[in-house]
Formats: C-alpha cells, structure tokens, sequence
C-alpha cells in the first residue's frame, strides 16, 4: 500500500507541476468593466418576485473585479438594504480556508497527506465503520481495515457522513445518544472506498490545531485571513459589524421566505474550520483571486503554485462526488448542481470534470454554503465568481436558478470578444 501510495503521489505531483507551468493568461477585460445590465436585471426581477431577499455577488480574474453588485434587502427593512460589505454566515464555504490551512502545513513538513491521521490526532486512530443495525436497532460496528489519512479527510473519502444527506448516520446518532461506550460519529465504509459529504474538515481543522499549535481562529487570523486582508472574515462579528449583517430566511411550505432572528452575539472558547464562519463578498473573492493567482495576491503569499494546482487535481479516480439525499427538507433539498456532469474531488474543491452547458469550463472547482452561498473557480479562464444569499433549505430553487443566472452572465462576458 505505502507503495502505491508513493506512486499515486508523484503521479499527481508531476500532473500538478504540469498544470502550474500551464495557467492561461488572464482575459483582457478593463480595470473595472461597465455593469452588466442583464444580470442586474435577473437580480432584481428575483427580489421583485420573492424568490430571493437580496443577494451580493463578484466577480474577479486574477486581477481586477469583473463585475459586483449587491440587490435586494438584507432582510431587516426597506432602510436596509444590501451592501457589497453585507456580513453573511458562509457555513461550509470556511472548508476552503480549512483545506489551505492543511496544505499550508503540508508544505512546511508539519502534515502529510497519506500517513495515518491518527499520527496527529489520536481520535482518528483505529476507526469503527458502521456495518448495519440488528433487530433491536442497534448499530453493528468493526474495526476500520485502513487508516485514515489527511488525503481522504480532505477528498471527503474518509467515510465521515453528515445526519443531513445519510439516514444511517441519523439512525446511529438518534440511538447513541447518550451511550458512552459508543463512537460519537462512525464511519460509513472503508476509507478511500467512496465518497460522502461530512464532518471530514472539522477533523482536519483539529489536525491543522495540533499541527500548529494555534486554534484554528488564531491559525486563519496569522496565515490566511489577516495576510489577504480579509477584515471581514471570522467566527465571532462584533456589534459594529452585525450592523452590516443580513438575516437568514427559511422557505415554508408555501414557498414564502420568512425572516429569522438572528443569532446571539457570543464568545466561544473553541471553533471548527468545517462551518460556523462570517465573511462577505469581497473577502471571500480576495481568497478565489489568490487561488486564481497561483496562491499569491497583493504581496502576500498564502500558498506555493505547486500546492494550489495540486489542489485542483482529481484525487478520486471515477469514484463519483457531489450527489446528496436529503433527511430533513427544511434544511437541504436533495443536491445535484450539474445533473449528467461526472463530479469529482480535489484538496477541498469539488471538481466538474466535463463542461457546464453555457458556464463553466470542464476543470472548474466549486463548493457552498448551507445558507445559500457558493463560490466557483475556473482555471482555463482565469475567472472565480461569488455569490452570497441567506436562506433555507439549501440548494433552495429560486437561490440556484440566481446562481446559475449569474454564472451563465459572467461566462458569456468572459468569452465575448
């Protein structure tokens, strides 16, 4: 095994090398191009319907900002309207800042890729999979064949699935409660053996914690938010900021959007880089840029380009990614962005491996937020978009149909002569 996985990792290191030393130029576009009136338009006719309060969306090449607007309410007035620098819970979108953070100590020799996790965090030493349940309801488990490795954590290989999309993980965690003689969360399969969304990034934010020896906040602050400027970006907003910050709204059953209180202001001693992070817009496209820059923006260096373009390689072979059941509708619809698309996984993106019909070009990577925000980057153009919403369930339909509206106008920009 050690072997193959010696193989494995040249292969996808030379292919990385190859893919650095490949990155097309940068679209001729003006510092600050005129706005697109089309997509202003669709914006504005989703607010006027309901479908949407209110959105803020970017765009960028490496470079310059290609487009940006901020349309709607942030759902606190008609006096409050959004902003560019509207403050949004980004949810799972901190995984990406998490996956840097590994690949980050990656580089430095603090963390490798395919040696047992458990070397960093004893938690993740001699995991159990879940194999079923007896006539009682009680859940059978043995003892993992294979480790588990910082490559499956990040691939979301591991065998860690969400309650969310897998109704074997809500039946384990409904009995277990409580149970102390029980694993708080099992894997579902062999690692490397599928693929299923979960609380793999929570695990390696830990890991990135041992690691470095600094709490994952503290880590973000010092190597990644703080060298990009990205002010806006953390756990914890003070009251200046809730200010600027939108409210969630959850979709009834109706289909009418109702506002929600917010969350209370509170100071927790510990965070997870798997969810539970604030940013905005222009943050969140200031990492998209660097990433699109081969890890460098402004003068400050986050990343080698060796690392960012091995972050965008297929590490999953024709296991298949991306696909989700739902448990709870009023949290997530069921999940397939890119029906018929062969979806794959990198170090921390999702991965379209053939084109997206008017967007997106075969390569691109993506990934998203529970509350509606989602990010996409794409290498052959040079042209990472976000766009930021704050409803519920997840892959809420009239939030997509925006969102597929607003990659389909920038991908047309992008290739207008």
């Amino acid at each position: 095994m050690s072997g193959a996985l010696t193989r494995r990792d040249a292969m996808l290191q030379t292919a990385a090398l190859a893919s650095a030393s490949l990155i097309p130029a940068a679209p001729s576009f003006a510092a600050k191009p005129p706005r697109s009136d089309d997509l202003d338009k669709s914006f504005r006719a989703a607010v006027a319907a309901h479908g949407i309060p209110g959105v803020v969306a970017m765009a960028a090449n490496a470079d310059s900002i290609l487009y940006e607007a901020a349309i709607g309410s942030r759902g606190t007035g008609a006096d409050a309207p959004m902003s560019i620098d509207t403050i949004i819970r980004i949810a799972s979108m901190v995984k990406l800042l998490t996956s840097v953070a590994a690949m980050q100590l990656v580089e430095r020799g603090k963390l490798r890729l395919d040696e047992p996790a458990g070397n960093i965090d004893p938690m993740l030493s001699a995991p159990r999979i879940l194999t079923g349940f007896d006539s009682k309801g009680a859940p059978q488990l043995r003892e993992a064949r294979e480790h588990l490795t910082l490559r499956n954590l990040l691939t979301h290989t591991s065998g860690f699935s969400y309650p969310l999309w897998d109704r074997n993980v809500l039946r384990y965690v409904q009995f277990a409660r409580g149970k102390k003689d029980l694993p708080r969360t099992p894997l579902m399969f062999e690692p490397g053996e599928k693929w299923a969304y979960g609380g793999s990034i929570d695990r390696v934010s830990r890991m990135v914690e041992i690691a470095s020896g600094q709490g994952i906040d503290r880590y973000f602050r010092d190597n990644i938010t703080g060298p990009l400027g990205m002010n806006d970006t953390g756990f914890v907003i003070t009251e200046k900021q809730r200010a600027r910050q939108a409210r969630l709204h959850r979709r009834g059953a109706d289909g009418k959007l109702v506002a929600q209180p917010f969350e209370k202001l509170e100071t927790p001693t510990s965070f997870s880089g798997g969810g539970g992070i604030y940013s905005t817009a222009p943050d969140y496209l200031r990492l998209l840029q660097a990433l699109l820059n081969g890890g460098s923006l402004g003068g400050a260096s986050i990343l080698r380009p060796q690392t960012v373009a091995l972050m965008a390689v297929n590490q999953i072979g024709n296991i298949e990614a991306g696909i989700m059941k739902t448990t709870n509708p009023a949290l997530s619809n069921d999940v397939d962005f890119f029906p018929g698309t062969r979806l794959r996984w990198g170090l921390g993106h999702m991965i379209n491996a053939d084109a997206v019909a008017g967007g997106r070009k075969a390569g691109s990577l993506t990934w998203a937020g529970l509350y509606n925000t989602y990010y996409w980057i794409d290498p052959a153009t040079r042209v990472a978009g976000v766009i930021m919403m704050q409803i519920l369930p997840f892959a809420d339909r009239a939030a997509l149909k925006v969102y597929r509206e607003f990659e389909h106008g920038i991908c047309r920009a992008v290739r207008r002569p």
